[in-house]
């Protein structure tokens, strides 16, 4: 056979995962490694996109998997649909990029009434046969038929209840018979059709309904929450596997396992299993499972095997694998296995132990771990000494604390987030239909389940936190209640859950930041060998320096001087400067906030010492600093009615109580105070409507200030210079940069080169002196793009405004675009990504390169950065680094996940070349 859509596991290239998808691609090479996987073959992916563009299966394909079919029954000695030892195989989805959960698995396929009676007769044990007919029936309702759960569940809940039993395991042979029979019965009146008898009528239907998942919701909804493009994965491979069973008596077992603990990243045996189960029960969340190492003593024999696995899967991927595999009558199979998702910090302890241990090198250590992940390790913990008492307890399945508002199902989360919530999804146990609340909560807390349930698995590669397996907590769904013991927590309620320890809590409980590691300082260490890239810090105060510091940025690429006048000492003299009738009442409140200005930047200096600080000079429209039109006439005329309360007498603030709308604090009012307030916020209201813009993003903002109001650069530049000149006094190595904002022309930057020129002489002469720094301008506008080449001639530095570059570029304004049509963009296509959280390199991207190209072939030492919001994005990191850039800069949270991306762009570019 030259088979066209499908590859046997004895043959298949192991290393094509977009052709064969992870699954299928491991299950080839677990095959050809020579561990125990039970026979079968994959359907390509190629296969799937051909059949969602045309409706149908491709016409041969049935005869291709006919053959395979056979291949297999010559292998085991079994058949398919036959009346004796039949073969049962599972029909399992497997894309390029793992996405747990998200699409469709059917076991037993190949069950029917001929099928059935023979494997009554070879085993035995008709409780066994039927209760994986029941399985069968309802999986391929669901999956293939499109019958919902709870069809097949009440009818399932009823004959237990009838019978007193609560677990699965108690049901005997004729109450699974029974079962099996209503479940038929719920197919024919769901479809209007018998259940299918035909083994390869079930076949073909399961192969269409696999492939169908791809586009379904929660499998579309994963790929969007992390965008996993078509050049990613594309499509999903159809595994059919020869079917092995844990259900067939005490001898028989199913696990999952991790080669090291996904939670914490310890090298030890890690995972859960049950006697006599299907592997579903153990991911479900239906029975709570037993930690590996009770296999130790339970199955000894298996237990050695394994370890065995474990080894030899670890040896061999060199990456932490999540495997699969069930033990039939003492025989173990391993299923699957795939490179287990971690948290953030397991990826980080398993990366250095495994170079400590030889097993992989420092940049494969770094290359494993996604830069993003990273972000997790800065979540919240619960404060140590918070002195609550747990209300119950769960399995810690993935890290962090989380609190919010009790939701008991998915689309109440996605709901009430949209209102600004913070809620914590609790249910009995979660299934894949669940994945939006998940997006939507901040923990997942489940009364049912394992550390590798579903629950388990998707919050933990979220890096949310979730506590599984609390099995003192009742959930009530329909009753939107949860009782544990006496207490009643009802929708709405608070409560804290902690993934670390698998506590819950009522109420809300403190929280603290994270530490970092001494793993993670390692792993950035050499992630810094590696990079070329720098990593500066958006930070405005020395508090934001000094954390920006504790992450490891080698500089500040943006201290935006607006967001020092915000404090409450300081806005009534930036607004006194604003309402100046002329040149010397403004230069009267600058020199008031000279000192202030002056004495921040040295501290600034300080905390980032040696490495370079720019600082932007004033960029906002000058009306941000006051108040807007519709207050102030609020303020005025509640001015004026005081004024008619008053009327010439003293009156106490006691007296005026009851009047919340008095706008100042006064201590005592009278006729004269009243007026000149009443004066003053007219003034203000005048500047307003004086200073009032169309469009403020374009407007009178930037160096355009500088040029009509030279006296506040002057006040900024000479403050600067001080607070570096104070540094070199006490010993302080300073690297100051003096950036010019909303730059247009070579013209404006001379201008402001001279201001800068006159008062570096001042301050040189005053200290006793001599200073260095540099000169540049932020590019944020597309004429400074076009003429960087005459930029280049006055700046020593370029630093990419990305913010409203792209804003220029696309001439919509981020919060317009966000708020009202960018998310239809990106849905329909029209937009791959939202250009403010992702550089568009098509567009913008090619006005930064003409930009860099222009200005080093004037100046070939210019240094040039980027201190957009995209600094700290990792695609956007690849691209600066492709480019030239120097250095990126980001937000201070943002730090650590610049550091690897930068590491990993220089790492990928060897690679290449």
């Amino acid at each position: 056979m030259n088979p066209k859509y499908s590859f046997s596991f004895k043959n298949g290239d192991g290393k094509n995962k977009a052709l064969l998808g992870g699954k299928g691609a491991n299950l080839c090479e677990m095959t050809q490694m020579g561990l125990n996987v039970p026979p079968g073959f994959v359907i390509t992916t190629a296969t799937c996109l051909q059949y969602l563009e045309n409706k149908q299966l491709p016409a041969d394909l049935m005869d291709e998997v006919r053959q395979q079919i056979a291949d297999i029954e010559q292998e085991t000695g079994k058949q398919f649909g036959g009346n004796s030892d039949p073969l049962l195989v599972s029909v399992r989805s497997g894309s390029a990029i793992s996405m747990p959960g998200m699409m469709d698995t059917i076991l037993n396929l190949g069950l029917n009434k001929q099928t059935l009676a023979a494997m009554i007769e070879m085993t035995d044990d008709p409780r066994f046969v039927y209760d994986a007919y029941r399985r069968f029936i309802q999986l391929f309702g669901k999956v293939a038929l499109g019958i919902e759960d709870e069809k097949f569940d009440f009818h399932f809940e009823n004959v237990k209840r009838a019978a007193g039993i609560k677990a699965d395991v108690a049901l005997s042979a004729d109450q699974l018979q029974e079962i099996s029979d209503l479940f038929l019965m719920v197919v024919h009146e769901e479809t209007g059709k018998p259940f299918p008898e035909d083994v390869y009528e079930q076949l073909e239907i399961a192969i269409k309904a696999v492939f169908n998942s791809w586009l379904g919701k929660r499998a579309v909804d994963y790929r969007r929450e992390f965008h996993i493009t078509p050049d990613i994965a594309n499509g999903t491979a159809v595994n059919i596997v020869t079917m092995v069973f844990g259900n067939m008596g005490d001898d028989c077992a199913t696990g999952v396992g991790f080669t090291r603990n996904p939670g914490t990243g310890v090298n030890e045996m890690y995972g859960e299993y049950l006697v006599n189960a299907q592997g579903e029960d153990v991911v479900a969340g239906i029975r709570t499972p037993k930690p590996v190492h009770e296999m130790a003593k339970e199955m000894p024999e298996q237990y050695r095997q394994l370890v065995e696995l474990r080894n030899k899967l670890e040896a061999h991927y060199k990456e932490v694998q999540d495997y699969e595999y069930t033990i039939e009558r003492g025989v173990l199979y391993c299923l699957q296995t795939r490179n287990g998702k971690m948290n953030a910090t397991a990826m980080v302890k398993t990366s250095i132990d495994m170079v400590n241990e030889g097993l992989i090198s420092k940049e494969r250590a770094l290359l494993r771990i996604n830069p993003e992940l990273l972000e997790q390790l800065l979540h919240p913990q619960l404060a140590a000494d918070h002195g609550q008492q747990p209300l119950a307890q769960g399995l810690p399945a993935s890290p962090g604390a989380a609190c919010g508002k009790c939701v008991f199902d998915a689309d109440t989360a996605v709901r009430l987030a949209k209102t600004g919530e913070d809620l914590i999804l609790l249910r009995e146990e979660t299934k894949p239909e669940d994945i939006h609340g998940f997006f939507a909560a901040q923990g997942v807390l489940t009364s049912r389940g394992g550390k590798t349930s579903h629950a388990a698995v998707v919050a933990r590669g979220m890096g949310k936190a979730c506590v599984a397996g609390a099995e003192d907590i009742k959930v009530d769904v329909r009753a939107r209640l949860a009782i544990v013991g006496d207490i009643h927590i009802k929708e709405g309620d608070l409560i804290t859950i902690d993934g670390g320890t698998g506590d819950i809590y009522l109420g809300r409980i403190p929280t603290i930041k994270p530490s970092f590691s001494p793993e993670l300082k390692t792993l950035l260490s050499w992630a810094d060998e590696n990079a070329r890239l720098r990593v500066h810090a958006n930070a405005d105060t020395p508090a934001m320096a000094r954390l920006a510091a504790e992450y490891g940025a080698k500089g500040i690429g943006l201290c935006r001087t607006e967001r020092m006048f915000n404090a409450v000492d300081r806005l009534p003299l930036v607004i006194d400067m604003i309402l100046a009738h002329n040149t010397e009442e403004r230069e009267a409140a600058l020199a008031k906030l000279f000192p202030i200005q002056r004495d921040d930047f040295e501290q600034l200096f300080e905390a980032m010492s040696p490495y370079p600080v720019t600082v932007r000079l004033l960029d906002p429209p000058m009306h941000e600093f006051l108040p807007n039109e519709h207050q102030l006439l609020d303020e005025i005329n509640a001015l004026k009615h005081y004024l008619t309360i008053v009327k010439g007498q003293r009156v106490t603030l006691e007296t005026l109580a009851g009047h919340p709308e008095l706008p100042t604090p006064f201590n005592q009012l009278n006729e004269e105070v009243i007026l000149e307030a009443i004066a003053k916020k007219e003034m203000m209201l005048d500047k307003v409507l004086e200073l009032f813009e169309v469009n403020p993003m374009l407007g009178h903002r930037g160096v355009r200030l500088g040029m009509s109001y030279p006296e506040i650069y002057k006040m900024q530049i000479r403050s600067i210079l001080e607070a570096a000149a104070r540094c070199v006094k006490q010993r302080i190595p300073v690297e100051p940069e003096i950036m010019v904002p909303q730059v247009i022309t070579a013209q404006e930057l001379k201008k402001v080169k001279q201001f800068v020129d006159e008062i570096q002489a001042e301050v040189e002469a005053q200290y006793k002196i001599s200073l260095k720094f540099k000169f540049g301008t932020m590019i944020e506008t597309v004429r400074a793009c076009t003429r960087a080449d005459h930029l280049a001639k006055i700046a020593d530095f370029f630093s990419f405004g990305t913010n409203d570059l792209t804003q220029a570029t696309f001439s919509f304004s981020r919060e317009d675009a966000e708020n009202k049509f960018l998310p239809l963009y990106e849905d329909s296509g029209l937009l791959q990504d939202n250009p403010f959280e992702t550089l568009d390199i098509q567009g913008l991207g090619k006005l930064m390169k003409m930009a860099v190209e222009w200005g080093r072939q004037t100046r070939p030492d210019l240094k040039v950065g980027i201190c957009g919001e995209h600094g700290g994005h990792p695609r956007s990191i690849k691209f600066c680094h492709d480019l030239g850039l120097n250095y990126v800069s980001c937000s201070a949270p943002r730090i650590p996940v610049a550091r690897l991306a930068a590491a990993h762009a220089k790492l990928l570019e060897a690679q290449s070349t």
